[in-house]
């Protein structure tokens, strides 16, 4: 019985196999007939492409016509904080705990009073409470802190005015809720 079931296998393999190859063979007719359309229509005019304008070199000569070298700091029209006005950050001044953090990043939280001393309580973006006396540095511009109120904590900062000099600028951090 086994080699009449291996035969009625193959029987059904091969109808299958014929009608599949018979399925795929549809009439192309339409196809080719819309290929030919296609090919029938004429062609297009492809436009020229615009010329190229040559590229004109310019020679700059400094002293033309009185005019100043662009690579040149103008020090008439320098800003007042910049080179030689002696407003620089301190390079050799050791750097405060505070002033790994951005300014933005750090919350005044109160203030407290011992004797004489006035102190800004201000929190650090890890949630530590730090206190703080006029004189001390915070921020990543080197701000030193110039007045404490029951308010906000005053500094001034030092940033650079982007053409080598540095220029003192006021900050402050205000008390939050």
């Amino acid at each position: 019985m086994d080699s009449a079931a291996e035969k009625i296998r193959l029987i059904a393999v091969l109808l299958m196999t014929t009608l599949a190859v018979v399925g795929c063979s549809k009439d192309m007719d339409d196809l080719d007939a819309y290929i030919n359309q296609i090919k029938a229509r004429p062609g297009g005019v492809i436009e020229p492409l615009p010329e190229i304008k040559p590229y004109e070199i310019f020679t700059y000569v400094a002293d033309t016509d009185g005019l100043r070298s662009p690579f040149v700091p103008d020090t008439a029209q320098a800003a007042p904080g910049a080179v030689g006005s002696g407003t620089h950050p301190d390079p050799e001044r050791s750097r405060e705990f505070l002033e790994q953090y951005p300014l933005d990043a750090m919350r005044m939280v109160g203030t407290l009073e011992i004797g004489d001393v006035a102190y800004g309580l201000v929190q650090d973006p890890a949630g530590l409470i730090h206190r703080v006396v006029p004189g001390n540095y915070m921020g990543r511009n080197d701000g030193r802190i110039v007045s404490i109120s029951e308010s906000a904590i005053d500094l001034i900062e030092i940033i650079s005015d982007g053409i080598g000099g540095y220029l003192e600028r006021d900050a402050g951090i205000g008390l939050t809720d």
